[in-house]
């Protein structure tokens, strides 16, 4: 995995940092962690079968799914009149590092202020 950038810094320079971007802006829904959630714990799932256990209906579903999808968080495959929706887990990685590069970057400077004061 390579370094992100620093905070502060803008992410609309490469893909990686886009595709950071849209995980972020897809999960800032917290309908979207939720269904992202259920998701998880199956393999994969049609989003009628999922509407039956969610406060939504489908086509509300579907619009939420589809928004993952383009995030890269969730795979869609077509099986005749159904699709399939499944999570995917490795798309959350970049995300992940850039929170974990990001938070190190944090304590680096805290701990530099602390010295100071100290």
């Amino acid at each position: 995995m390579t370094s992100a950038p620093s905070p502060g810094r803008t992410d609309a320079g490469t893909g990686r940092d886009a595709a950071v971007g849209a995980v972020f802006a897809a999960l800032a829904d917290p309908t979207r962690r939720a269904v992202l959630r259920e998701l998880g714990s199956a393999s994969t799932v049609t989003a009628s079968a999922m509407a039956e256990g969610m406060p939504m209906t489908r086509q509300a579903l579907t619009k939420h799914l589809r928004a993952l999808a383009d995030a890269g968080l969730v795979v869609a495959t077509r099986s005749g009149r159904e699709t399939h929706y499944r999570a995917v887990p490795g798309a959350l990685d970049d995300a992940v590092g850039w929170m974990v590069d990001a938070g190190a970057r944090w304590d680096d400077r805290l701990e530099r202020l602390r010295r100071r004061v100290e």
